[in-house]
C-alpha cells in the first residue's frame, strides 16, 4: 500500500461519503448509550460528520494514519473470517482511538468500539463492519452531545 497526499484526499473523500451508514450508526450507539446511563445524548447530523471528518483530516500526521487504517480495513479480509477476528478488532480500536481525540475521548472511543462492532454488520470483506463501527465510535466520542464534555469539568484546578 503506498500512501500520498493524493491517497489521504481519497480516503477523506471515502470516509465523507460513507455518511448514509455511518450517522445512523453513531446515533443508535448514542442512544443506546444514553439508555444504559441514564442521560440524554444529542443526535448527530451528516453535515457534522462531515466536518468532523474535515476536522481529522486537517492534521496532516493523523490523516495520513487515518488514511491507513481506513485503507486496510477496506480491503481486510481473512479466509474464514474468524482468524482474521484479532487483526480486525485491533485495528478498529486504535482508528475508533485516533479518530475520538486525546484522553480520555480516546480510551472511550476505544471502548465504544467494541460496543459498537458488537451491533454492527456490514456486507463485504471482514474488514468493513469493523471499520464503520470504529467510525461511528470515534466520531460520536469526538462530537458533542455529551452532557459532561459540555460542561467545565470540577476538577480543574486554577
Amino acid at each position: 500500500m503506498r500512501l500520498t497526499p493524493a491517497a489521504v484526499a481519497a480516503e477523506r473523500d471515502w470516509t465523507v461519503e460513507r455518511a448514509p451508514r455511518v450517522v445512523p450508526l453513531v446515533n443508535e450507539v448514542r442512544a443506546d448509550l444514553g439508555a444504559a446511563f441514564d442521560t440524554e445524548v444529542g443526535r448527530v447530523t451528516r453535515d457534522e460528520y462531515r466536518r468532523a471528518v474535515d476536522d481529522v483530516f486537517a492534521d496532516g500526521d493523523l490523516a495520513v494514519n487515518v488514511a491507513a487504517l481506513v485503507r486496510v480495513l477496506r480491503e481486510l479480509d481473512v479466509e474464514g473470517d474468524y482468524p482474521g477476528f484479532v487483526v480486525d478488532e485491533l485495528l478498529g480500536r486504535e482508528l475508533a482511538g485516533m479518530v475520538a481525540g486525546t484522553q480520555p475521548l480516546r480510551l472511550l472511543g476505544e471502548a465504544t468500539f467494541h460496543y459498537a462492532d458488537v451491533t454492527t454488520h456490514t456486507a463485504g470483506p471482514a474488514g468493513l463492519d469493523d471499520l464503520d463501527a470504529a467510525l461511528a465510535a470515534g466520531f460520536q466520542t469526538r462530537l458533542p452531545g455529551w452532557e459532561w464534555t459540555e460542561r467545565e469539568s470540577p476538577f480543574a484546578i486554577e
